[in-house]
């Protein structure tokens, strides 16, 4: 995975994540505890952190459990 690829990557999940938080009116940090178990993820998500293969398998286990 380049360097590249990743920050796509990484702003795609952001977008979806953003997205849900919208539609569903959920704030960031009960998102994050919910997804990942982290009250900060999202934030850190925006301010430029780039999350581990892992954590974004978690994500988007999530994202699919509650669509």
């Amino acid at each position: 995975n380049t360097r590249a690829k990743r920050v796509e990557d990484h702003m795609k999940l952001l977008d979806r994540i953003e997205c849900h938080l919208r539609e569903s009116r959920m704030s960031a940090t009960r998102f994050g505890r919910r997804a990942v178990g982290d009250p900060r993820f999202v934030l850190d998500l925006r301010a430029g952190r780039e999350p581990r293969k892992q954590t974004i398998e978690k994500v988007e286990q999530y994202l699919k459990k509650i669509h």
